[in-house]
């Protein structure tokens, strides 16, 4: 039902009876280095989300005039059989998914030329290519979708926010695992193993993104991803990591320290960044602009170092001439939600602020219920 809901949803952005379709081809199985290795299989996520498809080698066609759905299916084989195993059948096919056509891949000229759609939505090149190639007589568009997509999956539906709370609730607990586990002299990648471990338990086998599992210096690093670093007595222990439920993303980071104490030089910058979490989550509302929300955290972890005496001067000073980019120097956060670094966050016409640190936020939006947002 949630999918059909989000086909409603696009659907109702397009003009009624208007003679046209959208077509979108789901991912394929990817190979590393044209070998047999196959990497872990995850769906685009615009197609994941209009028709919870997690499978490969499938595509889809909207009519935008009918509000239709047909779901094109791989044909398999019984020598397909022998290396995968089981072959779904149509009816496993139809059951599972419940569209209101199912065909194969190869009919995909058949149903269009049914249809004799006037214009087909495309995502991408890749996409209006294949239909080209399918028939010149097919007029492809490729900016439309894209943004129609992407108002859709800003606002999330009360499904969307459970399966994300879902999966939140299992990246806490192996957050805290790993906090419980942790000691110096373990090595970064053990405890990557341990929070893998603990979300595999309870279902979730896709990570979101690459994790950041970093000891020591290594946590100064944005985007580290080695980790495989012994952790020394007296280092912080960075875990910026998370895994997805039914594509659905969680995104949690969190520094402490590998012994159990904090030293007073680390306490101090750890308080004043907590300080900014938490006054940020208190400000947010509807209506109020991440960007806002980014400068107040700023202001906040400068007024905590310079209470520690890291920093000296006026704080209005430092936050004028950007001083703060320099132990600041990311966004506060993005959207979340069938990626990790969600759609959405610029909308057209909406440019990055040109200002050192502020200028890397993923998100220039006023909040509004429903979005998704982290603050990191």
């Amino acid at each position: 039902m949630m999918h059909q809901n989000h086909r409603k949803k696009l659907f109702s952005l397009f003009e009624e009876n208007q003679s046209g379709v959208v077509f979108i081809q789901g991912s394929d199985i990817l190979y590393r280095n044209e070998t047999d290795y196959e990497y872990s299989f995850r769906q685009e996520s615009n197609f994941w989300y209009l028709t919870g498809v997690n499978e490969p080698d499938c595509a889809l066609i909207l009519d935008l005039k009918t509000e239709e759905y047909h779901l094109f299916v791989p044909n398999r084989d019984a020598q397909y059989a022998v290396w995968h195993g089981y072959v779904k059948s149509r009816e496993a096919w139809q059951e599972q998914y419940n569209p209101d056509h199912l065909h194969f891949t190869n009919e995909i000229l058949t149903v269009m030329n049914e249809i004799k759609p006037g214009k087909v939505y495309c995502l991408n090149e890749a996409d209006a290519e294949l239909v080209e190639d399918l028939d010149r007589g097919f007029e492809a568009d490729i900016e439309t979708l894209q943004d129609a997509l992407t108002y859709c999956r800003v606002i999330k539906t009360d499904e969307e926010l459970e399966y994300m709370r879902k999966s939140a609730r299992i990246n806490n607990l192996a957050h805290t695992e790993v906090m419980k586990a942790i000691k110096p002299g373990m090595h970064e990648y053990e405890l990557k193993a341990l929070f893998t471990k603990i979300h595999y338990e309870n279902g979730l086998q896709q990570d979101a993104y690459n994790g950041i599992f970093a000891g020591g210096k290594n946590g100064a690093i944005l985007h580290y991803v080695e980790n495989n670093s012994r952790i020394k007595d007296g280092d912080l222990f960075l875990i910026d990591a998370g895994h997805e439920y039914e594509g659905y993303a969680s995104d949690i980071t969190r520094t402490f320290p590998a012994n159990g104490t904090f030293t007073d030089i680390q306490a101090g910058p750890y308080d004043a960044v907590l300080n900014a979490l938490n006054s940020c989550i208190e400000s947010v509302d509807v209506g109020v602009k991440m960007e806002d929300l980014h400068l107040s955290a700023a202001r906040t972890m400068m007024q905590g170092l310079k209470d520690i005496g890291l920093l000296k001067g006026s704080l209005d000073d430092i936050m004028e001439n950007d001083i703060f980019a320099l132990f600041f120097p990311h966004g506060l956060g993005h959207f979340l939600g069938l990626d990790t670094h969600d759609v959405g966050g610029y909308p057209k016409g909406v440019e990055r602020i040109d200002r050192p640190g502020i200028k890397f936020l993923r998100v220039r939006r006023d909040l509004q219920p429903g979005m998704v947002i982290t603050i990191e």
